[in-house]
């Protein structure tokens, strides 16, 4: 375990989860694409940092989800591969079946959450041009 695992889960859920909120403000990913997540608990896990970090989508958007006890869903990786995922360097199936991507608890809700991480449109970013040129090339 690592220093990070050893600070309390709501600072890192909270930062987690204004991210994706913003993500939503910004039309990164569509409000009606995350509708199966209603009420729904996702635990992420960062393996190799020791991290957790539960959130829930409400109709408001995400939140820290305190409650202890059984997830909806629990996505496992180390960091350099969401790294990959985000970048879309890597896709989540390759990741899952070669065992460096785990998702754990109910399957369907774990395809909802593939299929928004691959609609995500990063071209919506507002990014200074100098970063979308870098990116472009790459």
């Amino acid at each position: 375990m690592t220093l990070l695992g050893l600070l309390p889960e709501g600072p890192p859920a909270r930062a987690l989860a204004f991210a994706l909120n913003a993500g939503i403000c910004f039309g990164l990913v569509s409000r009606r694409a995350l509708e199966p997540l209603l009420g729904k608990s996702i635990s992420i896990e960062v393996t190799d940092l020791g991290v957790r970090v539960r959130l829930q989508y409400t109709p408001a958007g995400f939140r820290f989800y305190s409650l202890k006890g059984i997830n909806d869903l629990t996505i496992r990786a180390a960091l350099a591969d969401y790294a990959r995922l985000a970048l879309r360097r890597e896709d989540p199936d390759t990741l899952f079946f070669t065992r460096r991507l785990v998702i754990t608890g109910d399957t369907e809700l774990g395809l909802v959450v593939k299929n928004v991480l691959d609609a995500i449109d990063w071209s919506r970013l507002p990014l200074p041009r100098s970063w979308k040129e870098t990116a472009a090339r790459r």
